[in-house]
């Protein structure tokens, strides 16, 4: 059953057949090699530990006291070893049916919920973990090799990850239906400030390149109300209010009816992406590349609509 696999030295394992069967010839039946090859390895081992291990008898082969006391300690360790074999084993059949992500707050609020629903549907036996972090804080955790894939808004490459899928994710305008805005096609960010903003911390994405928009062009505004959690922003939305968003993120307040969300027409506020990542080098398993499909499927969904909305 390769009990006697290569944790120990090949006279180590040698030693330990003709310990357990009291012979060499039977220890090489065992062993599948010929009987001189065993008497020469036991002969190795006696000759590096300094002391003789066995006795040889006309009936086959005795311990010594030394030689029962190595017998003693190799198969403890014996034992110790086959135990963490059979937890790896474990933990790589529970890998094998588990996937982490990591991704950005923004997702988290119900795009993300409702692949992992459908997935759940197709995968009964998933474990499916999600953990939602700053934008730095979810490469981290990809780095670390706390998940296995990671969602999140990127303007630049980043070492040490593989892209699996990039798309453009502009920042968009979100209003309510009867908004003043919502009746235009795109806006301008001179547009926007003149209005409340709703706006999620200065270290997301949207919110660094709408602030290099405005001071490219010398405007200033001061928010109405600015969160952490941009999970929170859409339902405070008034009448008047405008929230910083991706398409995704508005898509079902825009699909129901109750919100629009509007392409800028500055360049930097085109420039963002939307990418599914991975740790460079490693080789996902089956099921992780199957909800890295799926995830890719949902964002391309979407994605359609977000360029022909940008590119009018």
């Amino acid at each position: 059953m390769g009990t006697h696999f290569s944790l120990f030295s090949l006279p180590l394992r040698y030693f330990l057949e003709v310990a357990r069967t009291g012979s060499v010839n039977q220890a090489a039946m065992r062993l599948h090699v010929v009987a001189s090859a065993v008497s020469r390895q036991l002969a190795k081992l006696e000759d590096s530990v300094g002391v003789a291990l066995f006795e040889r008898q006309p009936r086959g082969m005795a311990l010594t006291a030394a030689g029962s006391r190595l017998l003693a300690h190799l198969s403890a360790q014996e034992a110790q070893a086959l135990g963490l074999v059979q937890q790896l084993q474990d933990l790589a059949a529970q890998q094998a049916q588990q996937v982490r992500v990591a991704c950005t707050e923004g997702f988290a609020a119900s795009f993300l919920p409702r692949v992992m629903s459908a997935f759940r549907h197709d995968h009964p036996s998933v474990q499916l973990q999600l953990q939602v972090a700053e934008p730095q804080d979810v490469s981290a955790l990809l780095l670390r090799g706390d998940a296995d894939l990671a969602l999140k808004y990127s303007v630049a490459p980043e070492k040490g990850v593989q892209v699996l899928h990039s798309a453009v994710a502009p920042v968009h305008a979100v209003v309510a239906a009867q908004h003043p805005l919502a009746v235009q096609k795109m806006v301008r960010v001179a547009d926007v400030v003149a209005y409340p903003l709703l706006l999620g911390g200065s270290s997301t994405t949207g919110r660094q390149l709408f602030d290099l928009s405005c001071a490219v062009q010398g405007l200033r505004y001061v928010p109405a109300m600015e969160s952490n959690f941009s999970s929170a922003l859409l339902p405070l939305l008034g009448e008047r209010d405008v929230v910083l968003a991706s398409y995704l993120t508005a898509a079902e307040g825009v699909e129901s009816g109750r919100l629009k969300a509007l392409p800028f027409e500055e360049a930097q506020l085109q420039q963002r992406r939307i990418q599914v990542l991975a740790l460079e080098g490693r080789q996902p398993s089956a099921l992780v590349q199957q909800f890295a499909q799926a995830l890719v499927s949902a964002i391309e969904q979407y994605g359609k609509r977000k360029v022909v909305r940008r590119r009018r």
